[in-house]
């Protein structure tokens, strides 16, 4: 579904990530892991249309999108998260559900204030407020919800354009125990039930290695390894990396 091929990005002289390749595939649970400063973000922000690459290639679904913007990727069925939550606090939370969808349908933007007689885009904003459990809380101020409610109605964003990629970056980023939790479960269940695929950064290791199936690990913006958790679990240059030095020490 998405393949990276020798992928560099510098900020003038700061070389971020080098030579990076990696695929992901339909339907499998992959995340990208490395300690901070590693390069996630940057590889996100690259292959999201964020940035422009230095160098390399970035194929989704076998079309070439290499430095094309994100208004223009998005649409194709590449969708992203971010580390902080991106939402409208003063709108409800259906609201900023159906702000993407009016985007989508429209190609324009109508007054919030008419989005509530568009039946259908409402039926289908509850139908993904439902899915995130939020639908209870639809017509509350989305700034009135806790944190980790918050990050639910970025995802329901990002859902209701019904994307075949999902790039979640840190999604559990802040969350207490029990919102982590339900994260998880969330991310599970929307993966078999709807079919779509994630690709996750996390720093969270006991969240990754319940939801991947595939890790590759960045280390000083370069491609450190890859493999399933078990592989991952028992890589001695993974664990350095992790650790800064010898396992041995």
């Amino acid at each position: 579904m998405l393949r990276v091929e020798s992928l560099s990005h510098s900020f003038g002289k700061f070389l971020v990530l080098h030579d990076v390749s990696l695929e992901v595939n339909p339907g499998r649970l992959t995340a990208l892991i490395g300690p901070n400063g590693a390069g996630k973000t940057t590889l996100y922000n690259t292959v999201s249309g964020r940035f422009r690459p230095t160098s390399g290639r970035v194929f989704f679904e076998g079309r070439d999108i290499t430095g094309r913007p994100a208004h223009k990727i998005a649409p194709l069925g590449l969708m992203r998260s971010f580390q902080i939550t991106n939402i409208f606090p003063h709108l409800t939370v259906i609201e900023n559900v159906l702000v993407p969808l009016v985007l989508q349908e429209r190609k324009a933007f109508s007054l919030v204030s008419s989005l509530a007689r568009e039946k259908v885009l409402l039926r289908r904003a509850e139908e993904v407020l439902d899915r995130v459990g939020l639908l209870a809380a639809a017509y509350r101020p989305a700034q009135s919800l806790a944190y980790g409610d918050k990050r639910l109605v970025e995802m329901a964003v990002v859902l209701a354009r019904q994307p075949r990629l999902v790039l979640l970056d840190e999604p559990t980023a802040g969350m207490n125990p029990e919102e982590t939790n339900r994260m998880v479960h969330l991310i599970k269940d929307l993966a078999e039930r709807l079919g779509t695929t994630f690709f996750l950064t996390e720093h969270d290791m006991t969240v990754v290695f319940a939801v991947a199936a595939q890790i590759f690990v960045l280390h000083q913006g370069e491609l450190l390894a890859e493999g399933d958790p078990q592989t991952i679990r028992s890589n001695r240059r993974v664990r350095e990396a992790y650790l800064g030095g010898s396992v041995d020490a």
